[in-house]
């Protein structure tokens, strides 16, 4: 094993005086909004500092530049100040500044998580949330500083999402984990919903407001006492309600969830989060509308940037000629010849962040994705840095999971959380041929079959995945498992005759993982088990000579996928050891040899690249690469295998069944 791109890259681009104010129109990911007493002032939270707007939209103007993440803001009662969290010095604490720009001041230090919940309606007073006493509890806090004093002593657990009643002592919150931890996971029926429940110290009354089964979260409250929260008892996604006496009341019908509303004190307007972006809601004429938003960058680049990718590569390529290598680092595209001694940055949007790049099959063109407005979507650009990027999509929904077919026709990649899609790399055209539980994250690479006739993928059923096929000419898909638990990082075998996975096959993964997983061999079909004597005979048989090229272009047609569903799960073999997890296999092929790469912790618990060697006539062989640790995004390129490991790019030499130890690198 030769490392070939272990790239200490510190190469200079020279600019002259770039200079440039960039506008970024309909800005996604601004969150944790708050909205001041008069219904005039959006506060909230955008790449990690606080920002203010008018709500009616327009330019925000950035409040915060600390070195930590600034969250959960809320504006005081009396619109002076502004309440904040942040973990400038590793934990959260909670901090506090004037509206309008000033001197910041941290009122909280300790070695807890502190988070701003609200005001006590005099502006004097911060309800913050900790755990400083190992639960979550809220606390009231002096706006001049001192000890946080906690509210409720020895009753009521789990408590947040606090805000106060005005001009008496009434409390209104939520204590349930499903809205602490889990507010993401909607949908939830069950004993632990959330629901908006009230307290009194005073009288010690207490009450529980609503009692849908489903979840009631995030109350907040005008001066008046309206109460507003967010339920999604209506259609399984957080619509804004109030209450009428007893009453639920609906005043939203999304159809994709807000979050975390806010009520101005004077009862006009609520703020909340949905889709990544501001809405507000005026309570008079029943109307909500998302709040346009600019956000104003300057970009000031100096004569010289260096470019440090070593042990920063995240993603990889080889084209076609084999010649040359595209890489992402930090977000940032690169093309290099195969040894990754020459280097040129690509010129990308700089406001994107490129993710995934792949090689068509004319080693000039690369196809890749990026983000655009806080969703990746896929551009193509000239790999040798001429020419502009051209966006292909201009999709809400990340399209992710790039794969290519043999001949780099045929892309299949992940859109949104529910579309496997299919892209004509010649005429740049999608289309969808699959719609099922995907997800938005902890997504699995789909592939294409050695004879690109079918896409193996996986989908979720029941939390779990499943293992599918989709036969692209016939458009039939077919579940492979169905078992209950989860078979992951699905993998063809050369031969079109085998599936590797990796699974917990006796315990299903959630909701604690799936604990130690091993890897399968399921056969497709049922085959025979080859003789010594016709392996003999077959010693002395001719056989035509077609060339290389053509040679492994019939060979590539002469693949014949058959798939008998009957008794699937019967057919498994179990490949590598038993102790540790085994983990995303990768097969190659050589002769009547079929060699698993994986990886596994069995060795102490520590991550490594293992490959068990199966043959005819053999006992499998496991063995370990020394001097390199767990090895993703592996490539085989007509034999030669490259991957990632700890940042960098490696060749492997897997096929003698040999494993080197720091060879040199070039």
């Amino acid at each position: 094993m030769r490392i070939i791109f272990s790239i200490a890259l510190s190469f200079s681009l020279s600019f002259f005086g770039l200079t440039s104010v960039l506008a970024q129109k309909n800005v996604h990911f601004t969150t944790n909004p708050t909205i001041s007493p008069n219904g005039k002032t959006i506060v909230f939270s955008y790449e990690s500092d606080l920002w203010k707007v008018p709500a009616a939209g327009g330019q925000a103007v950035r409040l915060t530049g600390m070195d930590g993440e600034e969250i959960a803001p809320s504006i005081s009662p009396d619109g002076r100040w502004i309440a904040f969290t942040s973990n400038q010095y590793g934990n959260n604490d909670v901090y506090v500044m004037p509206i309008n720009g000033g001197e910041i001041k941290q009122l909280t230090f300790h070695q807890a998580g502190d988070q701003v919940e609200s005001w006590n309606w005099d502006s004097d007073e911060i309800f913050i949330r900790s755990d400083r006493y190992n639960r979550a509890s809220v606390y009231s806090l002096q706006l001049t500083g001192g000890t946080p004093k906690r509210l409720f002593s020895h009753y009521h657990n789990t408590i947040h999402n606090l805000v106060k009643y005005p001009d008496e002592n009434t409390y209104y919150f939520s204590e349930s984990w499903e809205s602490f931890i889990f507010p993401q996971r909607k949908k939830y029926r069950g004993p632990y919903n959330p629901d908006i429940k009230s307290y009194n110290t005073d009288s010690e009354v207490f009450y529980k407001l609503t009692d849908w089964e489903g979840k009631d979260l995030w109350p907040t409250l005008d001066r008046t006492g309206t109460l507003y929260f967010a339920s999604d008892e209506a259609n399984g996604e957080y619509n804004l309600y109030t209450l009428n006496g007893n009453q639920k009341v609906q005043l939203t019908d999304f159809d994709t969830s807000i979050f975390y509303p806010q009520i101005s004190a004077n009862g006009e307007t609520i703020v909340f989060e949905r889709d990544y972006q501001i809405y507000t809601y005026d309570v008079s004429s029943q109307n909500s509308k998302r709040v346009p938003i600019r956000i104003l960058k300057n970009n000031t680049l100096a004569k010289e940037q260096s470019f440090n990718v070593k042990g920063e590569i995240s993603y990889f390529d080889v084209s076609p000629d084999k010649n040359k290598l595209a890489f992402t680092s930090r977000g940032e595209l690169f093309v290099s010849d195969i040894e990754g001694k020459f280097i040129r940055k690509i010129e990308t949007d700089p406001m994107g962040r490129v993710l995934e790049a792949k090689w068509l099959s004319d080693n000039k063109t690369l196809l890749f994705n990026q983000t655009l407005g806080g969703y990746q979507n896929l551009f193509t650009i000239s790999a040798d840095g001429s020419g502009s990027e051209r966006q292909i999509t201009n999709d809400t929904g990340n399209n992710r999971a790039l794969e290519m077919n043999s001949d780099r026709s045929v892309a299949v990649y992940l859109s949104g959380r529910n579309e496997l899609r299919l892209l004509d790399v010649e005429n740049l055209e999608s289309e969808t041929v699959v719609n099922d539980e995907f997800w938005g994250f902890q997504n699995q690479q789909p592939r294409f079959s050695p004879n690109d006739e079918y896409i193996l993928y996986t989908a979720r059923r029941d939390f779990e995945h499943d293992i599918f096929t989709y036969h692209i000419d016939s458009g039939e898909t077919m579940n492979l498992t169905e078992t209950g638990v989860s078979e992951s990082d699905p993998f063809w075998s050369p031969d079109g005759k085998y599936i590797y996975f990796s699974s917990s096959r006796t315990q299903a993964s959630y909701p604690r993982g799936s604990g130690e997983t091993d890897i399968y061999q399921m056969a497709l079909n049922v085959y025979d088990e080859p003789f010594k004597s016709d392996k003999f005979d077959e010693l002395f048989v001719e056989k035509e000579d077609s060339g290389d090229e053509d040679g492994e272009e019939k060979t590539k047609k002469e693949i014949d996928i058959s798939i008998n569903p009957q008794d699937l799960m019967k057919r498994l073999t179990i490949i590598g050891e038993r102790f540790g997890s085994q983990y995303s296999p990768f097969v190659v092929k050589d002769g009547n040899k079929s060699m698993v790469l994986y990886g596994s912790n069995q060795d102490e618990g520590n991550s490594a690249l293992y490959f068990t060697t199966l043959q005819p006539f053999e006992q499998p062989e496991t063995k370990k690469f020394e001097g390199v640790n767990y090895v993703g995004n592996i490539r085989n390129v007509d034999g030669k295998l490259y991957g990632i490991s700890s940042g960098d790019v490696y060749q492997l030499d897997a096929y003698y069944c040999k494993s080197y130890k720091n060879r040199n690198s070039l």
